[in-house]
């Protein structure tokens, strides 16, 4: 049995679609749904993500300003800025793009976002709505790699869940996302034993650790969904993720590639989230 491909480039095309219906409904009420993103120093990997993220917002009709400053801006000078976008009606959604320079304090910047205009999900106060089931913004990545779950069909409820990794910006939030939708969840992370062991025991992998060949054939359950964050190279250099796909494929019930599964995902819940400010006011 091969794996049916869940398309993240497929899903993400129709997202954005019902996103740019959405604009047009709240540009007739007068509403311009705005983000900004705010980009310090020469960061190649940045300016690639930065590029794209500004050319989905001008896609989807979103109205967009991108800033760069230099590498040696100081951290006042950022924490300044963003206090102006924080007061800029026009400016629904604020991302400060990482990683940023060694002499600026990320967590500070990112906390001096207003949780209103968080659409990264990386404010303590968004994860502490996430976690208490109020309303807040997901972090991006987490919340795509649901919405590539939900597309299969299957519910979460009472499914076991495992997520490999518990990063602040995707291991943690997923498994509170995974736990919102009912499933039941095991996080697992560098000091767990025998993982294995828990992985055949998951209906649903999320493998999110940045480390090539994380998961294998003989550590996957027949017909599980496995979801692959990873962004890796190959001994060819060539762009893969956590799961060794080609074995795995033939195990899983549904799995996403690396490319073109959890990476356009990303950027349209980023899309979504800006949206979601927007209509909220």
């Amino acid at each position: 049995m091969t794996a049916q491909l869940i398309d993240g480039s497929a899903l993400s095309r129709h997202l954005r679609l019902e996103v740019a219906q959405r604009v047009t409904a709240l540009k007739l009420r007068g509403i311009s749904p705005g983000l900004a993103v705010v980009l310090v120093g020469d960061d190649p990997a940045s300016q690639v993500y930065v590029r794209n993220k500004v050319q989905a917002c001008q896609d989807t009709g979103v109205f967009s300003v991108l800033e760069k400053y230099d590498a040696n801006l100081s951290e006042a000078a950022l924490l300044a800025r963003v206090q102006a976008l924080n007061a800029d009606p026009a400016i629904h959604g604020i991302l400060v793009q990482l990683p940023l320079p060694q002499h600026i304090d990320a967590h500070r910047v990112i906390e001096s976002i207003s949780p209103a205009k968080d659409v990264d999900g990386f404010h303590v106060a968004s994860a502490g709505a996430l976690m208490t089931g109020t309303p807040g913004f997901w972090s991006c990545t987490p919340y795509g790699c649901i919405k590539l779950i939900e597309s299969t069909g299957i519910d979460l409820k009472g499914k076991h869940a495992v997520v490999i990794g518990r990063s602040n910006n995707v291991g943690k939030p997923m498994a509170l996302m995974l736990l919102q939708k009912n499933a039941t969840v095991t996080v697992c992370h560098s000091a767990t034993q025998n993982l294995k062991n828990h992985t055949l025991q998951a209906d649903v992998v999320v493998a999110a650790v940045g480390k090539r060949n994380t998961l294998t054939a003989d550590m996957v359950k027949p017909g599980a969904v496995v979801i692959d964050v990873g962004m890796n190279r190959n001994a060819l250099g060539k762009l893969c993720g956590d799961v060794d796909f080609e074995a795995v494929k033939e195990v899983a019930g549904w799995i996403t590639p690396v490319p073109g599964g959890v990476g356009p995902m990303t950027i349209t819940m980023l899309l979504v989230n800006t949206l979601e400010a927007a209509e909220r006011g």
